[in-house]
């Protein structure tokens, strides 16, 4: 199987070569001697050598191998982290960007995955056939997480140029080598032009017409068809699922939380989407997701304030924030990390428990994060605040939050409602029964 991989590589890009006029002047691979080969690299196949001409613009033999041997190969050129205007020169336009396509993602926790395994290999066979068929493919290396120790090394493997520059801005610049070097990188495989009747091809059924979006946690792969790349918000939410597993192994800890800074003061914030409006001005992205680790808190993904390396320092506080009208949750208490990490897990609103923390599918378990979350607010004393943003219809701003961080009198938590206490037992009971706070 290698050999026929190497063999199909060496006359694709052979062909390559002799269709582009920056190589007609190099010679073929060539069956060479020693004394022949000894300024290229070379590759053995059954006692010979194979030499490797010389690279040029849209051919590289290292990328065209990567490529090769995540199942791509290159028919005619390869052009890899090319800039915003280099990809519009190549015909990429601004595509108008859509939410609530299709995601299918295998792997994740808490139900059955929208998606089999067979289905996904059957899906993953169709693109990669696909994109060896057309002539250019597009290759951006990028990462989840600004941290470079704490991140997630994504390689996005396109066939056109507009997949590229629409997702080149939600990525994290990082270093091709970094990319080629790292121990588990994440797949991206944008299919822009494969045929809509693909969802049904492997069994998902009609999926539209604007495409679909599917994960497979075990194979760190995502796949984008046709217009999905367009779905930002949805490509986020896979991404994120697939890079928690790795930012986990590599100590950070992924958080469904937004960071609100103003000078020095840096904010973790958790909060339901509707209570994120006021403080929008504060906020480094609306996104929610960062990453918590040793070095301090980074964002998961670019934002429109990105600047520098964008690695804050540890957090001088943390505040949730709830919205309850039943009388139980006070306006504003302050929680010792063991309540803390209780109502990140519960999400106690109107009387229910919603883990209100958690958003998009996720393959790590709530309770793992709730006990990493507890050990980070001990270990480092962060103290926490919970705000209830549903009570009196109040509207609650940044500078409010921030505010209430540089307060000495926040009371302690005490619950209002006689039975909560009740409520919260049999809840945490049920996720785990020796969990001691």
């Amino acid at each position: 199987m290698r050999n026929l991989i190497l063999r199909r590589f060496i006359q694709t890009t052979s062909s390559s070569l002799s269709r582009s006029s920056t190589s007609r002047s190099t010679l073929p691979f060539l069956l060479s001697s020693r004394r022949n080969a000894v300024s290229s690299p070379l590759v053995e196949e059954e006692g010979e050598k194979v030499v490797f001409p010389r690279e040029s613009p849209g051919f590289s033999y290292g990328l065209n191998w990567a490529l090769a041997g995540k199942g791509v190969i290159v028919k005619d050129k390869a052009f890899q982290n090319l800039k915003s205007s280099e990809l519009q020169q190549k015909g990429a336009t601004v595509s108008e960007s859509l939410s609530g396509l299709p995601v299918h993602v295998r792997g994740i926790l808490g139900g059955a995955s929208a998606i089999s395994k067979a289905q996904y290999s059957k899906l993953l066979k169709q693109v990669t056939t696909h994109m060896s068929s057309v002539s250019d493919i597009f290759v951006h290396d990028g990462a989840v997480g600004s941290s470079p120790k704490f991140d997630a090394k994504v390689r996005l493997i396109s066939d056109g140029p507009s997949a590229v520059l629409k997702l080149s801005n939600v990525l994290w610049e990082t270093p091709t080598r970094a990319v080629s070097h790292d121990s588990c990188p994440l797949t991206v495989y944008a299919a822009t032009s494969i045929s809509e009747a693909v969802g049904d091809a492997v069994g998902l059924g009609d999926q539209g017409s604007n495409g679909f979006i599917a994960a497979d946690v075990e194979r760190s792969s995502l796949i984008l068809c046709g217009k999905a790349f367009a779905d930002i918000n949805g490509t986020k939410e896979a991404l994120a699922a697939l890079s928690g597993p790795v930012i986990s192994a590599r100590g950070g800890l992924p958080l469904a939380a937004r960071l609100l800074v103003s000078g020095d003061s840096v904010i973790l914030l958790f909060a339901p989407e509707n209570a994120i409006q006021n403080c929008a001005d504060l906020l480094v992205s609306a996104d929610a997701g960062v990453v918590l680790s040793p070095q301090g808190v980074a964002p998961l993904f670019q934002t429109k304030k990105s600047s520098g390396d964008n690695l804050y320092k540890m957090p001088s506080a943390v505040i949730l924030a709830t919205s309850d009208s039943s009388g139980s949750i006070p306006s504003v208490a302050k929680l010792s990390p063991g309540q803390a990490a209780y109502q990140f897990l519960a999400g106690y609103q109107n009387g229910e428990f919603v883990p209100a923390y958690a958003k998009g599918p996720s393959c790590i378990d709530a309770l793992d994060l709730a006990k990493a979350l507890l050990s980070k607010l001990k270990e480092h004393q962060i103290p926490t605040f919970l705000v209830n943003i549903g009570e009196g219809g109040k509207s609650v701003t940044g500078k409010d939050l921030l505010k209430l961080v540089g307060s000495a009198k926040v009371a302690p938590f005490e619950l209002k409602g006689g039975d909560l206490q009740g409520k919260y037992n049999a809840f945490l009971s049920g996720v785990d029964e020796g969990w001691d706070h």
